[in-house]
């Protein structure tokens, strides 16, 4: 079942995405060769914790950390270590917390130092193929709208797209309906309507759409060996059009990067 929101409570969930933005703004000043990922693990729980928050991820469905922090070959739900990133690795971060008995979750792949262009192209498609689907985020589409968006962006420049693993929708749980896949047909699935809040992940590969589970239950890789990029929003629709409660502007601003690709996506103004 769909849960509808109230305005309130799209508020209260915008107050734990943006917590969950800042974190990941916290995280990318920290990124670069030679640190560890259960260094920035640490770092991230004591955040979401000083801003009142709790880490969402940290002991749910029994995953041992706060971040799920994903590098090159892995695509989703990697599990912190003591193994140094290093230069021209990317890592994909993954972060949820919970505050006023709300969610909020995203995500994104952060590039150590100087990576291969073929990489860096990999990571820009993934992240425009986000924006794409935002957009079909509207009263009058359907889920699969979105899922197909993405799909036709992706494929066109010959990537895989992950069919195993999907968005979601989101509330005062984690995992709420409806599932929204990165592929799919047009005019099929759930009806959008106003008051459904929903998070938006591709998972895309440089290769092959196929996807490997590991052995300790939660890391996936993907299954030709090739990198894969994981970008992530939290959308609510309002007024029949998509509203952006998480921002990667806490992201550019610790990396100076200047973009307006979250323009036009957000009636609430973003006070950084």
């Amino acid at each position: 079942m769909i849960v509808i929101k109230t305005r309130e409570e799209i508020e209260l969930m915008r107050e734990s995405a943006l917590i969950v933005s800042k974190t990941l703004g916290m995280i990318a000043k920290e990124i670069k060769p030679g640190v560890t990922t259960l260094h920035l693990d640490k770092l991230a729980e004591e955040f979401i914790r000083d801003h009142g928050a709790e880490p969402a991820f940290l002991g749910m469905y029994g995953f041992p950390n706060s971040l799920c922090m994903s590098p090159n070959t892995q695509v989703v739900h990697g599990i912190p270590n003591n193994t140094p990133l290093v230069e021209g690795d990317i890592i994909s971060v993954d972060c949820g917390a919970l505050k006023n008995g709300f969610y909020g979750d995203h995500a994104y792949t952060f590039e150590v130092g100087e990576v291969h262009p073929d990489t860096k192209k990999l990571l820009q498609v993934t992240k425009e193929s986000l924006y794409v689907g935002i957009r079909e985020t509207k009263v009058g589409n359907r889920v699969e709208d979105i899922g197909y968006a993405i799909q036709q962006y992706c494929e066109k420049h010959g990537y895989g797209v992950v069919r195993e693993l999907c968005g979601h929708g989101l509330g005062r749980k984690m995992h709420e309906d409806p599932e929204v896949p990165n592929y799919g047909k047009r005019g099929r699935g759930k009806k959008l309507v106003n008051g459904m809040v929903i998070a938006i992940e591709p998972m895309i590969n440089q290769g092959t759409k196929s996807i490997v589970q590991h052995r300790d239950g939660w890391t996936i890789t993907t299954a030709d060996g090739k990198p894969s990029a994981h970008f992530e929003h939290d959308v609510a629709i309002i007024d029949g059009k998509p509203e952006l409660l998480s921002t990667f502007a806490y992201i550019y601003e610790a990396l100076g990067i200047t973009s307006n690709e979250e323009e036009g996506l957000r009636q609430a103004p973003l006070v950084l």
